[in-house]
């Protein structure tokens, strides 16, 4: 059913094939990324993982820059707001909601929170056309096709919840 919904996308949005090509690549390498948080939480402390995954993030973004040669003095050159707001951003918005990201994966499936960071697009554009008024610009085949694909998402998930407890039970009684 996916599939399908993926190809009504790609067969009426062509224009768009680089994007969704992208978008692909990175809800699989997103998906890849909360599995393995799944697993190093269970032997590791989140604010440790966390560390870790931002320090190397950090280091390999560094090096592309130095690498491009757009890495210059000029890119710190900030007013004194803009360093404040940089510190808030990266310290509550960026540090501690991916510590805290990491750490419901103590009670949370990767699967639950996957499907939670990939609706995240659905609620910014619910968002934009309450708040912007945005008018819609795809076509309408674009939105067929990903509404396959969110609903065999949800239904995916709402079958997994509704036959954990029954097996639960059955363990439980035998």
């Amino acid at each position: 059913m996916v599939i399908l919904g993926l190809y009504i996308i790609f067969n009426f949005e062509s224009q768009y094939t680089m994007g969704i090509v992208y978008a692909l690549i990175s809800a699989f390498l997103s998906a890849l990324f909360s599995v393995l948080n799944g697993l190093y939480v269970k032997r590791y402390e989140p604010d440790v993982i966390s560390f870790y995954q931002l320090f190397f993030g950090a280091l390999a973004i560094t090096f592309y820059f130095i690498v491009n040669q757009t890495f210059s003095l000029s890119f710190f050159t900030l007013s004194g707001t803009d360093w404040i707001y940089l510190v808030i951003l990266s310290s509550v918005c960026t540090a501690y909601a991916f510590i805290a990201s990491v750490k419901v994966m103590k009670h949370l499936t990767p699967y639950t929170v996957m499907l939670t960071i990939n609706l995240e697009p659905i609620y910014a554009i619910i968002l934009a056309l309450l708040v912007f008024g945005e008018k819609e610009q795809m076509n309408p085949e674009f939105y067929y096709g990903a509404f396959i694909v969110l609903f065999v998402v949800l239904l995916n998930g709402l079958l997994k919840n509704t036959k954990l407890p029954k097996i639960k039970m059955r363990t439980k009684n035998n």
